[in-house]
């Protein structure tokens, strides 16, 4: 396996930290405008007199948009910076949503929902950038649960928020607000963020720090390889699939969840509130516990590619509780089932928004790998609601036969990562073979 970089001493600058902190606050008001919807869909859709397949096709319709733009949108990441790209990114999804609470039919918020897809992409790119940019190979796993789970606060954090403002000034106020936010801290993300070579209060001592460390602390001037030559590489397709698999599970708590509260557990305002916040209060730190692990495993001496493989594979495989709850009486146990999935699933995705740091041949792919990786996670997003729609139709609203879905996919997803990705190390030097003692050429290419 390819050696990791030395470990230097920890520096007494934290700027890197900050950075990444302000990436979580991007991701959390990225994701309580994606859950806002999920949040007022029982009053949306009473208002507008919409069916389960409708309902489907609306919480699916923003990933359908959101996947393809990604890979264009992580080129444009790669060669316009995390800076410029996360602003556009916060700025025009804001005003998207602001726009869904003047809609007055289903067509209309059809077509807002994929303009709100389209102008999220560059989101994640952006932020996978970042975790190369500002940080050592050691603590890029710590850094990506950190900007990753602030989806899991922006889910939290959306289902008492908008469940008060919707019941202060409706569920269209709900999303007027949401924008404002937004817009809001678009302003504050310009103000404070530069790059490791731009930023006046990055000290030597941390700089030397996160150089030395494996970051790719400066702008690149290393041509990135063609697109088409990295989809020759095992690794990029375990990657894709095993993301598709993950999110495919996770995006039932993103979208069909609250509605699962209410219509199967009977919550009332108040208890959606309250009671179904905890899955993804429990997930941050599940997720931040993931990167913890990766850190520890990597200063102990194993490969990346252990510490990465770990977390994903054993949280894909306790996610798979899911289906339990779909079969036990008490909506409190269902809940408690429910949230272990969850934390199990970004447990399981504390690795993935370093892999593309990790496995890029340059810095200049990246963000491009970020992209691609984002697309399958988002294909997912984009099938999953509309598959729990129809099966729900199918059965007569029942949630076990989604839920054993869901299950059977996260079994999948750690299946993929366990055997179809090898290496984490970049495309191009993966480990020789060996027959007998004799090392052969590398077979890199899948």
């Amino acid at each position: 396996m390819t050696a990791t970089p030395p470990v230097p001493p920890t520096p007494a600058g934290r700027v890197r930290w900050t950075m990444i902190w302000l990436a979580f606050g991007a991701v959390t008001i990225n994701y309580m405008d994606r859950a806002n919807l999920g949040v007022a869909l029982p009053y949306i859709t009473k208002d507008l007199d919409l069916s389960k397949t409708a309902t489907g096709l609306l919480l699916g319709a923003f990933f359908w948009t959101y996947a393809a733009f990604l890979p264009g949108a992580g080129w444009l990441v790669d060669r316009y910076g995390p800076r410029r790209m996360m602003a556009f990114a916060v700025a025009a999804w804001s005003i998207a949503t602001m726009l869904v609470g003047a809609v007055t039919g289903f067509l209309v918020l059809l077509l807002v929902r994929l303009v709100l897809g389209a102008v999220e992409s560059p989101a994640y790119p952006s932020s996978s950038q970042i975790v190369s940019r500002w940080f050592p190979v050691r603590e890029r796993g710590m850094a990506a649960s950190i900007f990753d789970s602030g989806g899991r606060a922006g889910t939290a954090f959306a289902l008492p928020i908008t469940t008060v403002v919707i019941a202060w000034l409706g569920w269209r106020g709900s999303f007027v607000a949401a924008g404002i936010v937004g817009l809001l801290f678009t302003a504050f993300w310009l103000k404070f963020y530069r790059d490791p070579d731009e930023h006046p209060k990055l000290g030597a001592e941390e700089r030397a720090y996160i150089r030395d460390g494996g970051a790719n602390a400066t702008s690149s001037t290393v041509p990135a390889m063609p697109w088409r030559e990295l989809f020759r590489y095992r690794t990029v397709w375990g990657m894709v699939l095993g993301f598709f698999c993950l999110s495919f599970v996770l995006y039932f708590f993103i979208t069909w969840f609250p509605s699962y509260l209410v219509d199967e557990r009977d919550f009332d305002l108040l208890k959606l509130g309250f009671f179904g916040m905890i899955p993804a209060l429990v997930s941050m730190p599940a997720q931040w516990a993931g990167g913890w692990v990766q850190t520890r495993l990597i200063n102990q001496g194993h490969t990346v590619t252990y510490a990465r493989k770990f977390p994903i594979v054993v949280g894909l495989i306790l996610s798979s509780v899911i289906v339990l709850a779909g079969v036990v009486d008490s909506a409190y146990v269902a809940l408690a089932l429910l949230a272990v999935s969850q934390a199990s699933l970004c447990f399981a995705a504390s690795s993935l928004w370093a892999l593309p740091a990790d496995v890029a041949p340059t810095p200049a792919n990246v963000g491009s790998l970020a992209g691609i990786q984002g697309f399958a996670s988002n294909a997912a997003g984009a099938l999953s609601p509309v598959v729990v729609g129809v099966l729900l139709d199918a059965f007569g609203g029942s949630y076990f036969v989604p839920l054993a879905v869901a299950a059977g996919v996260s079994l999948l997803g750690a299946l993929v990562y366990g055997v179809v990705m090898k290496h984490v190390v970049p495309l191009g030097t993966e480990p020789k073979k060996t027959v007998k003692g004799v090392p052969t050429a590398p077979k890199s290419p899948a």
